[in-house]
């Protein structure tokens, strides 16, 4: 019953986000693509998990070129060449989904793109090593190496997390591993992870803006990627909830990711 409705969720926040990925092109607004963002969410009855959480002012989150995560939509102009971050969850019947995606508008730079595929790359290396019985860092590990080995660095001030009836919950789950982690449970059948790295061009090192205490960006101003899926820990292969079931076929230039 709890697993049915973390399923819905997770498959409700993929639908809805990946209309909103497949709205993105040159001259969009990053504030279009939260209201698209938020009449889906109505249309499907379910709530926006990230409007008012913590004080965050709207339904998605637009990170745009050297910005991480966390950005706040707005009247900015898309335009060919940007790579943008959508992160969006929902609250379905006390259930959390939550997942994120980075797309190029129009025709973007070759290692634009690179960033984009590694960082993806990445985020299906964690998920296989989310099995009952790994410990918690086999996943920083496997997100780590296969970031690091392509030339670019992961993030270390924002983790993925365990999520179910609240947005964060109990286990962090961090991009990369360090001898200061005391705490690498074994994973365990039954529960489910936000596994999403967040990968910089240039440096790991990031900051918050101090104009809206929000927006994270690079300190050294490099693009960055992001992508997440709610994935459940099973005896065997992981099951990301956050997937479309391939059966039901992807209509409607939905992004895959």
């Amino acid at each position: 019953f709890e697993l049915e409705r973390m399923r819905k969720a997770s498959e409700l926040t993929r639908l809805i986000l990946g209309r909103v990925a497949a709205a993105v092109k040159p001259g969009v607004t990053t504030q279009e693509l939260d209201k698209l963002a938020e009449a889906a969410a109505k249309e499907f009855g379910v709530k926006p998990a990230f409007k008012g959480y913590q004080g965050f002012p709207a339904s998605i989150c637009t990170s745009v070129n050297e910005q991480v995560v966390h950005g706040i939509p707005g009247p900015r102009k898309l335009k060919t060449g940007d790579i943008v971050g959508l992160d969006f969850g929902i609250v379905y019947k006390g259930y959390y989904g939550d997942a994120a995606v980075t797309v190029g508008v129009g025709e973007i730079a070759p290692e634009h793109q690179r960033l984009l595929e590694v960082t993806r790359e990445a985020l299906w290396k964690g998920i296989s090593a989310a099995r009952a019985g790994n410990r918690l860092s086999a996943v920083s590990r496997a997100i780590q190496e296969h970031v690091e080995s392509n030339g670019f660095s992961v993030v270390r001030d924002f983790v993925g997390h365990g999520i179910g009836q609240t947005m964060h919950e109990e286990p962090q789950v961090p991009n990369y591993v360090s001898p200061l982690q005391s705490y690498n449970p074994v994973l365990k059948p039954g529960m489910t992870l936000a596994i999403e790295p967040m990968v910089n061009a240039g440096a790991y090192q990031v900051k918050i803006d101090p104009r809206d205490h929000w927006t994270v960006t690079t300190v050294d101003g490099s693009y960055s990627a992001h992508f997440e899926h709610t994935v459940l820990v099973t005896e065997g292969e992981p099951e990301v909830l956050t997937q479309l079931r391939e059966a039901r076929g992807d209509g409607g230039g939905m992004v895959q990711w």
